[in-house]
C-alpha cells in the first residue's frame, strides 16, 4: 500500500486537516480558528468544527466566520463531549494528516510546518509539542505557571519536556490519518484522558508517539477558581476510570495527589483520635499508619510554600498569592475526583467547567 504522506512529487506538502470540538467557547474560538488559519504552511487545508449545542453565541461566531473564509466547515456534535465530536469531525475532514486543535489553544504560525515535517521525518504515528500555558489576568497566570510546574501537574513531558523522543501521550496531536483510523480513533465512552487513551492504542499497535519541544501550542487555562476546580475534579475521575481498565500502564505521577488526599484525611483524623481520647481501639498496625499521617496536614502547606518559592520566581506579588491557592485546589481536587472514579467509575462525569 502506498503511504498517501510519501506519494507523489517530493516536494509536495500533505494536506492537513484540523479539528476542534467546540462547546461554549465564544470567548476563544475566534483567536484559535485564527491561529488555525493564519499557518504558515504551502500544502492543502482544511478546519473542521464540531459544533456542541452552545449557548453562549458561540455557533453565531462561526457562522459569522464562514462567511468569509471557504476552508472552514462544521459538523453537528448533539452531545458536545469531545471524543464524540472528534470523531464526527475526523469522518467530515479529508486530508492524510489530521491535526488535533483546542478551542482553548493557539497554534504558532509554524506549527503545522514543523510538526509534519517531524512526523515525515521520523515515521511517528503522532507528533506533540509543548503546552505554552498563558494567563491574561493575576489568577489565570497562576494556573498557567502551576501547568509547566513540575509541582503543578507533575512534569509530564508535553508541560515541562526539553529533549524530542519517543513519549507516553501527547498534547494535541498530528496524526497520520491511517494510523488514527486504525487505532479506532478517539473512544467516546472517555469524557476526558481521551488523547492518552487513544495514544495508547497507537503504541499498542507498535506505533510511535513523537514529543518535539520546537513545537508550542499557546493554552489559555480555566479562568476562574470555581471553573478550576470543576475541571480538575472531572479530570481525576476520568483519570481513575483509566486506572480501572489500564491500571499497569499508569505513569506513578498519576497517584500522587490521591495518596495527598488520603494522607491528609488521615492525618486529620489521627488528630481527631487523639483529641478525643480514643485512639485505642484502633488496631497497633492501623494507629501507626494514622499517627504517620498525622504529618501531612503540617507538611504539605510547608511543602508548598518551597513549591511556590521555587515556581514563583518572575511572578507578582499578586500571581503568587493565587498561586497559593490555585496548587492545593489543582491537587486536592484531581485527588478527590481520582478516588470517585477509582472506586465507583467515572459513569456519565461531566466537566462542567465549559
Amino acid at each position: 500500500m502506498i503511504d498517501p504522506l510519501q506519494a507523489g512529487k517530493p516536494q509536495e506538502l500533505p494536506g492537513v486537516s484540523f479539528i476542534m470540538p467546540i462547546l461554549n467557547e465564544a470567548k476563544y474560538i475566534e483567536r484559535a480558528v485564527s491561529s488555525v488559519l493564519a499557518q504558515k504552511y504551502d500544502g492543502d487545508k482544511e478546519v473542521v468544527l464540531a459544533l456542541g449545542p452552545s449557548t453562549d453565541g458561540t455557533d453565531d461566531i462561526v457562522s459569522r466566520m464562514q462567511e468569509t473564509e471557504p476552508r472552514l466547515k462544521t459538523v453537528h456534535s448533539p452531545t458536545g463531549a469531545t471524543p464524540a465530536g472528534l470523531n464526527l469531525a475526523i469522518k467530515a475532514s479529508s486530508y492524510p494528516v489530521v491535526i488535533r486543535v483546542d478551542a482553548h489553544s493557539e497554534l504558532l504560525p509554524d506549527y503545522t510546518q514543523l510538526g509534519v515535517a517531524t512526523l515525515l521525518r521520523t515515521g511517528a504515528d503522532n507528533v506533540g509539542g509543548l503546552m505554552d500555558a498563558k494567563g491574561e489576568n493575576a489568577f489565570q497566570a497562576a494556573v498557567a505557571r502551576a501547568y509547566v510546574s513540575p509541582v503543578g501537574l507533575g512534569g509530564g513531558v508535553y508541560h515541562s519536556g526539553k529533549e524530542p523522543g519517543p513519549a507516553e501521550s501527547a498534547y494535541l496531536g498530528i496524526f497520520r490519518r491511517e494510523a488514527l483510523v486504525a487505532a479506532g480513533c478517539f473512544d467516546e465512552s472517555l469524557r476526558r484522558a481521551q488523547d492518552w487513551d487513544l495514544n495508547l492504542r497507537i503504541r499498542q499497535r507498535g506505533g510511535t508517539v513523537w514529543f518535539d519541544p520546537e513545537l508550542k501550542v499557546t493554552y489559555w487555562p480555566r479562568s476562574s477558581w470555581s471553573k478550576l476546580v470543576r475541571q480538575f475534579y472531572a479530570t481525576g475521575v476520568w483519570r481513575g476510570e483509566l486506572v480501572r481498565r489500564h491500571s499497569a500502564r499508569n505513569s506513578l505521577r498519576y497517584f500522587a495527589p490521591p495518596l495527598l488526599v488520603a494522607s491528609i484525611f488521615a492525618g486529620l483524623l489521627s488528630g481527631a483520635l487523639k483529641l478525643l481520647k480514643i485512639g485505642s481501639v484502633i488496631p497497633a498496625p492501623a494507629a501507626r499508619a494514622v499517627t504517620f499521617a498525622a504529618w501531612a496536614p503540617v507538611s504539605y502547606p510547608l511543602w508548598l510554600l518551597w513549591a511556590i518559592t521555587t515556581s514563583g520566581r518572575g511572578m507578582s506579588a499578586r500571581e503568587r498569592l493565587y498561586l497559593i491557592f490555585v496548587l492545593p485546589s489543582m491537587h486536592i481536587s484531581w485527588g478527590l475526583g481520582f478516588i470517585s472514579g477509582l472506586s465507583t467509575g467515572a459513569a456519565d462525569q461531566v466537566d462542567t467547567s465549559r
